[in-house]
Protein backbone atom coordinates (compact mmCIF):
# COMPACT_ATOMS: atom_id res chain seq x y z
CA UNK A 1 0.00 0.00 0.00
CA UNK A 2 1.49 3.30 -1.12
CA UNK A 3 0.63 6.58 0.62
CA UNK A 4 1.63 10.10 -0.39
CA UNK A 5 1.85 11.19 3.24
CA UNK A 6 2.54 9.35 6.49
CA UNK A 7 -0.51 7.15 7.10
CA UNK A 8 -2.56 7.79 10.21
CA UNK A 9 -2.72 5.14 12.93
CA UNK A 10 -6.31 4.36 11.90
CA UNK A 11 -5.10 3.65 8.34
CA UNK A 12 -2.44 1.28 9.66
CA UNK A 13 -4.94 -0.46 11.95
CA UNK A 14 -7.49 -0.84 9.15
CA UNK A 15 -4.87 -2.35 6.86
CA UNK A 16 -3.74 -4.82 9.53
CA UNK A 17 -7.31 -5.83 10.35
CA UNK A 18 -8.12 -6.34 6.67
CA UNK A 19 -4.97 -8.36 5.96
CA UNK A 20 -5.41 -10.40 9.14
CA UNK A 21 -8.17 -12.42 7.45
CA UNK A 22 -6.16 -13.18 4.29
CA UNK A 23 -3.68 -15.90 3.39
CA UNK A 24 -0.10 -15.27 2.29
CA UNK A 25 0.33 -14.56 -1.42
CA UNK A 26 3.31 -16.79 -2.30
CA UNK A 27 4.30 -20.42 -2.76
CA UNK A 28 5.70 -22.84 -0.17
CA UNK A 29 5.41 -20.95 3.13
CA UNK A 30 8.12 -21.98 5.57
CA UNK A 31 10.79 -22.64 2.94
CA UNK A 32 13.27 -20.29 4.62
CA UNK A 33 13.44 -22.71 7.57
CA UNK A 34 15.21 -25.11 5.18
CA UNK A 35 17.17 -22.31 3.47
CA UNK A 36 15.39 -23.02 0.19
CA UNK A 37 12.99 -21.13 -2.06
CA UNK A 38 10.26 -22.03 -4.56
CA UNK A 39 11.13 -21.99 -8.25
CA UNK A 40 11.06 -18.55 -9.84
CA UNK A 41 11.99 -16.55 -6.73
CA UNK A 42 15.21 -14.68 -6.04
CA UNK A 43 16.97 -16.25 -3.05
CA UNK A 44 19.35 -14.36 -0.75
CA UNK A 45 21.27 -15.13 2.44
CA UNK A 46 23.18 -12.42 4.30
CA UNK A 47 24.75 -12.59 7.75
CA UNK A 48 26.99 -10.67 10.11
CA UNK A 49 29.09 -11.58 13.13
CA UNK A 50 27.73 -10.05 16.33
CA UNK A 51 30.33 -11.17 18.85
CA UNK A 52 30.99 -14.12 21.10
CA UNK A 53 29.51 -15.62 24.24
CA UNK A 54 26.26 -16.07 26.10
CA UNK A 55 25.83 -12.38 26.89
CA UNK A 56 25.97 -11.44 23.21
CA UNK A 57 23.49 -14.17 22.29
CA UNK A 58 21.10 -13.05 25.02
CA UNK A 59 21.29 -9.41 23.88
CA UNK A 60 20.78 -10.42 20.24
CA UNK A 61 17.80 -12.58 21.17
CA UNK A 62 16.24 -9.64 22.99
CA UNK A 63 16.94 -7.38 20.01
CA UNK A 64 15.07 -9.72 17.67
CA UNK A 65 12.16 -9.86 20.14
CA UNK A 66 12.01 -6.07 19.92
CA UNK A 67 12.36 -5.97 16.12
CA UNK A 68 15.57 -3.96 16.46
CA UNK A 69 16.60 -4.90 12.91
CA UNK A 70 14.10 -2.24 11.83
CA UNK A 71 15.98 0.53 13.67
CA UNK A 72 17.40 1.91 10.45
CA UNK A 73 15.98 5.42 10.38
CA UNK A 74 13.50 4.98 7.54
CA UNK A 75 11.43 1.99 8.70
CA UNK A 76 8.92 1.31 11.46
CA UNK A 77 7.16 -1.90 12.45
CA UNK A 78 3.55 -2.28 13.60
CA UNK A 79 1.95 -5.43 15.02
CA UNK A 80 -1.75 -6.22 15.33
CA UNK A 81 -2.37 -7.46 18.88
CA UNK A 82 -4.92 -10.12 19.81
CA UNK A 83 -7.14 -7.38 21.25
CA UNK A 84 -7.12 -5.44 17.99
CA UNK A 85 -4.67 -2.83 19.22
CA UNK A 86 -1.61 -1.85 17.19
CA UNK A 87 1.79 -2.14 18.86
CA UNK A 88 5.35 -1.34 17.82
CA UNK A 89 7.37 -3.76 19.97
CA UNK A 90 5.59 -7.06 20.55
CA UNK A 91 7.57 -10.30 20.52
CA UNK A 92 7.05 -12.20 17.25
CA UNK A 93 4.47 -14.99 17.55
CA UNK A 94 3.38 -17.41 14.85
CA UNK A 95 0.25 -16.15 13.11
CA UNK A 96 0.77 -12.45 13.92
CA UNK A 97 -0.14 -9.91 11.27
CA UNK A 98 2.42 -7.12 11.00
CA UNK A 99 3.33 -4.32 8.64
CA UNK A 100 6.48 -2.37 8.07
CA UNK A 101 6.18 1.30 7.17
CA UNK A 102 8.99 2.47 4.90
CA UNK A 103 9.72 6.12 4.13
CA UNK A 104 10.74 6.11 0.48
CA UNK A 105 10.48 9.69 -0.78
CA UNK A 106 8.17 10.86 -2.17
CA UNK A 107 5.97 8.08 -0.73
CA UNK A 108 5.34 5.97 2.37
CA UNK A 109 5.06 2.25 1.76
CA UNK A 110 3.11 -0.18 3.98
CA UNK A 111 4.11 -3.83 3.53
CA UNK A 112 1.84 -6.26 5.42
CA UNK A 113 3.15 -9.70 6.36
CA UNK A 114 2.34 -12.67 8.61
CA UNK A 115 4.70 -14.38 11.03
CA UNK A 116 4.96 -17.89 9.54
CA UNK A 117 7.03 -19.61 12.21
CA UNK A 118 9.32 -18.95 15.14
CA UNK A 119 12.57 -20.67 16.16
CA UNK A 120 13.79 -21.12 19.72
CA UNK A 121 16.25 -24.01 19.86
CA UNK A 122 18.71 -24.88 22.59
CA UNK A 123 19.65 -28.49 21.73
CA UNK A 124 22.00 -28.65 18.73
CA UNK A 125 23.37 -25.15 19.12
CA UNK A 126 21.45 -22.05 20.06
CA UNK A 127 19.07 -20.39 17.61
CA UNK A 128 16.34 -17.82 17.96
CA UNK A 129 14.32 -16.05 15.31
CA UNK A 130 11.29 -16.06 13.07
CA UNK A 131 10.13 -15.65 9.50
CA UNK A 132 7.34 -13.61 8.05
CA UNK A 133 5.66 -13.89 4.67
CA UNK A 134 3.96 -11.38 2.41
CA UNK A 135 0.21 -10.83 2.38
CA UNK A 136 -1.90 -9.66 -0.60
CA UNK A 137 -1.42 -5.98 0.32
CA UNK A 138 2.36 -6.29 -0.09
CA UNK A 139 3.97 -5.17 -3.39
CA UNK A 140 6.11 -8.34 -3.45
CA UNK A 141 5.67 -12.06 -2.90
CA UNK A 142 8.00 -13.95 -0.61
CA UNK A 143 9.33 -14.75 2.82
CA UNK A 144 12.08 -13.41 5.07
CA UNK A 145 13.74 -15.07 8.05
CA UNK A 146 15.58 -13.21 10.82
CA UNK A 147 17.80 -15.53 12.85
CA UNK A 148 20.32 -15.25 15.68
CA UNK A 149 22.52 -18.28 16.25
CA UNK A 150 25.56 -19.29 18.25
CA UNK A 151 27.97 -21.77 16.66
CA UNK A 152 30.00 -24.46 18.41
CA UNK A 153 32.83 -21.96 18.99
CA UNK A 154 30.51 -19.59 20.82
CA UNK A 155 30.43 -17.05 17.98
CA UNK A 156 27.07 -15.32 17.52
CA UNK A 157 25.69 -14.49 14.09
CA UNK A 158 22.66 -12.67 12.77
CA UNK A 159 21.34 -13.71 9.37
CA UNK A 160 18.59 -12.67 6.99
CA UNK A 161 17.40 -15.38 4.60
CA UNK A 162 14.81 -14.39 2.02
CA UNK A 163 13.16 -15.23 -1.27
CA UNK A 164 11.03 -12.82 -3.26
CA UNK A 165 9.62 -11.78 -6.61
CA UNK A 166 7.50 -8.92 -7.88
CA UNK A 167 3.74 -9.22 -7.38
CA UNK A 168 2.38 -6.86 -10.01
CA UNK A 169 3.39 -4.88 -13.08
CA UNK A 170 4.48 -1.78 -11.17
CA UNK A 171 6.84 -3.85 -9.02
CA UNK A 172 8.23 -5.64 -12.08
CA UNK A 173 8.83 -2.40 -13.96
CA UNK A 174 10.53 -0.90 -10.94
CA UNK A 175 12.44 -4.07 -10.07
CA UNK A 176 15.94 -2.50 -10.17
CA UNK A 177 14.78 0.16 -7.70
CA UNK A 178 13.02 -2.40 -5.50
CA UNK A 179 16.14 -4.54 -5.53
CA UNK A 180 18.28 -1.63 -4.36
CA UNK A 181 15.80 -0.93 -1.55
CA UNK A 182 15.94 -4.59 -0.49
CA UNK A 183 19.74 -4.56 -0.45
CA UNK A 184 19.79 -1.30 1.50
CA UNK A 185 17.37 -2.70 4.06
CA UNK A 186 19.42 -5.87 4.54
CA UNK A 187 22.71 -4.00 4.88
CA UNK A 188 21.32 -1.53 7.40
CA UNK A 189 19.42 -4.22 9.32
CA UNK A 190 22.65 -6.17 9.84
CA UNK A 191 24.27 -2.98 11.09
CA UNK A 192 21.30 -2.27 13.39
CA UNK A 193 21.72 -5.67 15.03
CA UNK A 194 25.43 -5.02 15.53
CA UNK A 195 24.56 -1.74 17.24
CA UNK A 196 22.00 -3.51 19.40
CA UNK A 197 24.67 -5.73 20.98
CA UNK A 198 27.79 -3.54 20.82
CA UNK A 199 27.45 -2.62 24.51
CA UNK A 200 27.91 -6.26 25.51
CA UNK A 201 31.28 -7.66 26.48
CA UNK A 202 31.68 -11.43 26.28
Amino acid sequence: MICWRRPAETTIRNLLEQQDHLDVNYDAPGSTRRATSPEGYRFDVNRVRLGQGDAVFKAARQAVCRWRMFDIGWAELFVLGSDGQVFATVEPVEGQTVTALFRLPPVWWLTPCRVIYTIDEQADGRQFGFAYGTLPGHPMRGEEQFLVEMDDRGVCWFSITAFSKARHLLSRLGHPVVRRIQQRFVRQSLQAMQRAVNHVHA
